[in-house]
């Protein structure tokens, strides 16, 4: 299952920078105007005002972006194999998107925030998007992530909350977070198997919290956090097999957008962390996809707030190495990517900082465009 990064957001992490609330969902009151595609924008994109958080793809004719717009609305757009456009969405008034799954052409799923910070909920049925009664037991608790392995199967995850769907309902699950915690980011591969991370706030030093689910509940699993680092969230979250999955985010995450890459691996016993390809400082890792134990990426930004830079790393299954990736406007951040093969896959996010417009980039086996 090609899961799409974490990704809303319109929550704030532990005191993670200006800039992470941007790659993660934050909305700023542009109008939106009619959804276009702009001379000059990329083929595979659209540019309307807003930021795209969450992709999801099953099919080169298959595809999902969801985020939110200025104007106070969840944005929802498909690729249907030869353009992307805006769908109608059942989200009432002042809504954000943060996570998109599906696992066909007639389930998907979306979820975020409502205005009042209330879980959000919403299904494609194959014709229409559906609003879907969620668990919300507080404020505070919007959805960040969610995933989905068959039409009785999908989690979701925000805050310190997780839920659910099994077929019929959303059923909040009890699992072991500390004090402190929130999850971004969820994956699965079937329905004993499957991932949630985020992080511990602290006084002093932040950690990373990985949970597994093994089919009956939810249980801490050791993560490493790198030594006297402070505000250390995994964003997202990805998985091949009982042996292979994928956690990124940052560490010394800090004001202005600052922040060390970080990435984590499951061998199938532990945890371990793996080097990045040689990023400076000021890196933020927000989403990760992976086809296979050979074919991984992951999208995030570089630059802090005012001059970001997209920044795509691929995973050959021996290292991750830097991929040129496109950066128009002065603010570029990508949010969330998705990967249907080794020669297709999409990433997400929005320029222009202050006055955002989506961005949608496409890898066609040999650039992104």
């Amino acid at each position: 299952m090609r899961m799409p990064a974490l990704v809303t957001r319109s929550v704030t992490i532990m005191a993670v920078p200006l800039l992470l609330s941007a790659v993660l969902g934050g909305i700023t009151a542009t109008a939106l105007a009619t959804v276009r595609t702009e001379p000059g924008v990329f083929a595979a994109s659209f540019a309307t005002s807003g930021r795209l958080s969450g992709v999801t793809a099953t099919s080169a004719s298959n595809a999902w972006a969801v985020g939110s717009t200025g104007s106070g609305h969840a944005l929802i757009a498909h690729w249907n194999g030869k353009a992307w456009s805006r769908v109608p969405s059942p989200a009432p008034a002042g809504s954000s998107l943060s996570g998109v799954a599906a696992t066909s052409a007639r389930n998907a799923w979306a979820v975020g925030a409502t205005r009042t910070g209330k879980a959000l909920t919403v299904w494609w049925n194959g014709k229409v998007w559906k609003r879907v009664p969620s668990p919300s037991p507080a404020a505070g608790f919007g959805l960040t992530s969610v995933t989905a392995t068959s039409a009785r199967n999908a989690w979701t995850v925000g805050g310190n909350l997780i839920l659910h769907w099994n077929g019929t309902a959303w059923k909040r699950v009890p699992h072991p977070s500390p004090a402190g915690s929130s999850l971004y980011g969820v994956a699965a591969i079937s329905a004993q198997n499957a991932w949630a991370v985020g992080g511990i706030a602290g006084k002093i030093m932040g950690k990373t919290l990985i949970l597994h689910w093994n089919g009956a509940s939810w249980k801490r699993v050791p993560s490493p956090t790198p030594a006297l680092s402070n505000n250390t969230p995994l964003l997202g979250a990805a998985a091949t097999s009982a042996r292979g999955a994928w956690a990124v985010g940052c560490f010394n995450c800090a004001i202005a957008g600052l922040g060390d890459p970080l990435i984590a691996r499951w061998n199938g016993t532990s945890w371990k962390r793996v080097p990045t390809p040689g990023h400076a400082r000021i890196v933020i890792l927000s989403g990760v996809t992976a086809t296979t134990a050979r074919n991984a990426w992951a999208v995030g930004s570089n630059g802090g707030e005012t001059a970001s830079k997209t920044v795509i790393i691929h995973w050959n299954g021996t290292a991750w190495k830097k991929v040129p990736s496109p950066s128009p406007g002065a603010h570029a951040v990508l949010s969330g990517v998705s990967a249907v093969s080794a020669r297709s896959a999409w990433a997400v996010g929005s320029t222009n900082g202050a006055h955002p417009k989506t961005l949608i980039l496409h890898w066609n086996g040999t650039a992104w465009k």
